[in-house]
């Protein structure tokens, strides 16, 4: 069985029912999806887990519409000046969370272009933002992306996240935000995932 996840169902509304795939609408943000996703691995067995939903792109990585792999995700887990935070000796942070690279290269080869990802708890709105979250060489910034493939990496079950482009992170007005283009470029790009790995 196949656990397909996304923030809101508007975003996977052209997914229909198949036997072997099964839907969870999570919440938005990556609280809500680290919950929903971790309740639903610990209450059922899957064979892979499906992030999916829209993203925006920086500059330069994807255009609107795309549809894109993302190979890992990262979340800023450290002090506001970007300096690691202080722990005992024993404690780690985790803030890395990798997509199953087999599926990410089958993805790629089929013409898709590879991306990291950030994941964040707002929506970046300004030029500055922008600048200082793409110096982490990411390519998409998500809400829920390193939730759900942490969830499945603790559970031992293989993950990918795959997303489509609503619009291009920078000042919000100059954004573009186009949703409709968004859920085409995952449509396209989870259409094709599926084929992959959903029995014929």
């Amino acid at each position: 069985m196949i656990l397909v996840t996304c923030a809101v169902g508007k975003e996977l509304a052209f997914l229909r029912p198949q036997p072997h795939v099964e839907m969870l609408v999570s919440g938005v943000g990556p609280v809500e999806a680290a919950s929903a996703v971790s309740r639903a691995l610990a209450q059922s067995t899957y064979d892979l887990v499906i992030s999916a939903g829209i993203a925006g792109a920086f500059e330069g990585a994807a255009e609107l519409g795309d549809g894109v792999v993302v190979s890992d995700e990262m979340l800023e887990l450290d002090l506001e000046t970007g300096a690691p935070i202080s722990l005992p000796e024993d404690a780690s942070i985790v803030n890395h969370a990798s997509s199953d690279l087999t599926l990410v290269d089958r993805l790629v080869e089929l013409g898709f272009r590879a991306v990291r990802g950030i994941t964040v708890s707002r929506v970046t709105a300004t030029d500055l933002s922008a600048a200082r979250l793409g110096a982490f060489g990411v390519g998409v910034e998500t809400m829920e992306g390193f939730s759900v493939l942490r969830a499945a990496e603790i559970a031992g079950v293989p993950a990918v996240e795959v997303r489509g482009i609503s619009n291009i992170v920078c000042d919000r007005k100059n954004s573009r935000w186009d949703f409709s283009a968004g859920v085409q470029g995952v449509q396209t790009i989870l259409t094709a995932l599926l084929s992959l790995v959903v029995p014929a």
